[in-house]
């Protein structure tokens, strides 16, 4: 099930599904510790003798966000209940605070009693043993902690009263369910005052409403490391009241996403919502460490029991990139110092990263056919150098660069100068971004030869004119070698996949694949490459996916979470990431104005198939659009974020004034730091 809202402030991370459950809440790190391990925090209501969860199949759910903003504008109906309830939900922009704001309509034609109950099942750390939970009557509060992880949960009514009723108990024990079923029987609570092991507990909030009238209820979660710390947050909300850190929070999401003021000319506004809805779900993937997270869904545990709560330095360099591109210095330039002490003594990173920097879990071997091998996606090496030369070469922030010279490019650099076939000038066999084959790839060897290139452009920019030289020739080699070796002419393209036995025979995997494009995307071929042409020519065919959805497959015959119901017609499922790279293709590919028109629909497409919040997943269904997978997914909100701004930037130099034939917008081409090394490489 998606994450239709996520809700962070880079220390406390809280998502909800399409049913407005809370599914996971991760502090102190985002992607890190996920004290729901994705089971639900239900909301339910009772009025006239009624009870239900606002997940009932009575109830009329929209989720969505507030204009510009990381706060919640959710609407829940119910015609069988005669009522509405409006809800707003905010992660405080600077304390660890969640807080909700429920207004609650009475469509009924007598004053009632409403009864709202929020039920909260923490599996602290990541898991139920030795939880407690409990209620404290002088704060009037029920606290739930284990070790150095505390969490206060209040109430307020616009009269100001507080809890109602509440209860803690026992749960996933001995048949235990949990007190929320305590909730169903009567809209009463048992007030069982305290609980330890696996406990749940539910508090309730009473307000009276008049016929057409309307009531305020406020409902938060304080989160910290002691009970010192939640119950000065308590006090906090108690003294500045939630409407306050709602509105602050509002106003500061707002500020930050429009601080860049593009003019987006005539995007449609559906293209230019989703920008900005992508960026500001892009920073909730970001922990204030640093770490840039794939993916905060816990539902995909159930495929493969783990998380994309991880770094991919591949996805965080193309997610910081991003960044650059959208004038977020910040997150991206911390981005590429949290990866400083992540590289190896040998100049490469690891499969992935826990938010905290050390090592994530692993499926890569390092043995092959009996032999020892480095385990890597060299890509995720090349990519993080790439990106962090477009990043210096943008802003020249040369005192931010310094501490990473020497330890991270030079080291980088001199990895992948040298970790290279001697005969063909291709990289060695390494995983490739998909993460399911060992081979050498087309997609790695246009990230190696970008990253090779940066490397060059830093040394030349630090007057180390031998290492220059060492790595664009290595770039060069490897630029013929992709020449001589991954363009195929019995097929009139480029190749996924090439790989060497013993005996000196290649193996050529000649699966269409739109990661070839790698081989564009980094710099090695331009855009109108003939042989390029004729790849992507073939790829768009290929790929694409017949049905009413459309969109690109990742690759033929794609096996990963498929729901062919074709026949065998669909070749995959459609992935954002792969349709808005050739919306990126076509952008660079432009000549004309009127080039321009197909990119923005394929960007005006990925915004009509995201959810109603504006959520990316990272593949949806071909039939019906649904995602798939992770959802949302960090990398296909950042490449939108990018093919948005590619398309600025493309428009910019294609708009000329008809009379005199110069631009009519000016922007800069190059820093003057990158005129400089370029000057350098030349001499």
């Amino acid at each position: 099930m998606p994450r239709d809202i996520p809700l962070a402030n880079g220390r406390l991370l809280v998502t909800f599904d399409a049913q407005y459950h809370i599914r996971d809440l991760y502090f102190p790190r985002i992607g890190g510790e996920n004290h729901t391990a994705g089971h639900p925090f239900r909301f339910g209501v009772w009025t006239d003798g009624r009870f239900s969860w606002v997940h009932d199949d009575i109830w009329m759910r929209t989720l969505d966000y507030e204009d510009d903003t990381l706060v919640s504008c959710v609407r829940l109906a119910s015609a069988d209940l005669a009522l509405e309830l409006e809800c707003r939900d905010a992660v405080d922009f600077h304390e660890t605070i969640y807080v909700r704001h429920v207004q609650v309509h009475n469509l009924a034609d007598h004053v009632r009693e409403v009864r709202l109950f929020f039920h909260h099942d923490f599996h602290i750390s990541d898991f139920e043993i030795g939880d407690t939970a409990y209620y404290h009557p002088r704060l009037g509060a029920v606290l739930h902690y284990k070790g150095p992880r505390y969490f206060l949960i209040n109430v307020r009514t616009s009269d100001g009263r507080g809890i109602s009723d509440y209860a803690t108990g026992i749960k996933e024990s001995e048949g235990k369910e949990g007190t929320w079923r305590d909730a169903e029987d009567d809209g009463l609570l048992s007030k069982n005052p305290i609980a330890q092991g696996s406990v749940d507990s539910t508090v309730a909030a009473s307000v009276r409403v008049p016929p057409g009238g309307t009531e305020d209820v406020y409902y938060w979660i304080c989160v910290g490391t002691s009970y010192d710390e939640v119950t000065r947050l308590n006090g906090l909300i108690l003294d500045k009241a939630p409407e306050t850190l709602l509105n602050r929070t509002a106003a500061y999401w707002s500020l930050w996403v429009n601080k860049s003021a593009f003019e987006f000319d005539d995007l449609p506004d559906a293209v230019v919502r989703q920008f900005k809805r992508s960026l500001l779900i892009i920073r909730t993937q970001i922990d204030a460490g640093g770490a840039i997270i794939a993916a905060n869904d816990t539902d995909n545990q159930q495929f493969n029991r783990d998380t994309y709560s991880y770094v991919w330095p591949r996805d965080g360099a193309l997610v910081a990139h991003s960044l650059d591109l959208a004038e977020m210095i910040v997150p991206a330039t911390a981005f590429y110092q949290f990866c400083q002490p992540l590289i190896t003594h040998e100049g490469y990173f690891l499969h992935k990263y826990n938010p905290d920097g050390s090592t994530g879990s692993s499926w890569h071997p390092w043995i092959q056919d009996g032999h020892p091998v480095v385990p890597i996606q060299e890509d995720e090496t090349a990519l993080v150098l790439w990106a962090l030369w477009k990043h210096f070469d943008r802003y020249g922030d040369v005192e931010t660069i310094k501490p990473l010279y020497r330890s991270l490019i030079i080291r980088a650099g001199d990895f992948m100068a040298g970790y290279v076939d001697h005969t063909t000038g291709l990289p060695l066999p390494s995983y490739d971004l998909w993460e399911e084959r060992w081979g050498v790839h087309a997609w790695t060897t246009g990230a190696v030869f970008g990253g090779l290139m940066a490397a060059s452009y830093f040394a030349a920019a630090f007057g180390e004119s031998s290492h220059a030289r060492r790595y664009r020739e290595a770039a060069q080699r490897a630029r013929t070698g992709a020449e001589t070796f991954l363009w195929r002419p019995e097929v009139q393209r480029f190749v996924r996949t090439l790989k060497w036995d013993g005996s000196g025979e290649v193996e050529v995997d000649y699966t269409l694949d739109a990661s070839i494009l790698g081989l564009v995307f980094f710099g090695m071929f331009p855009a109108d490459d003939a042989r390029v042409e004729a790849t992507v020519a073939q790829i768009r065919r290929g790929l694409a996916v017949p049905t009413q959805v459309g969109g690109l497959a990742r690759y033929e015959n794609d096996p990963y979470h498929r729901t062919d119901t074709g026949g065998g017609k669909i070749p995959g499922n459609p992935w954002f990431v792969c349709t808005l790279w050739i919306a990126q293709y076509l952008i660079a590919r432009a000549t004309t104005l009127e080039d321009l028109g197909e990119p923005a629909q394929i960007l005006e497409w990925a915004a009509h198939q995201a959810l109603p919040s504006g959520v990316l997943a990272e593949q949806i269904h071909p039939d019906t659009g649904a995602p798939l997978s992770v959802s949302p997914l960090t990398w296909s909100h950042s490449t939108y974020v990018t093919t948005v701004l590619e398309w600025l930037d493309r428009k910019a130099d294609l708009a000329l004034c008809p009379a005199c034939g110069r631009p009519l917008f000016t922007k800069e081409h190059a820093r003057m730091i990158g005129q400089r090394a370029h000057k350098k490489m030349s001499e």
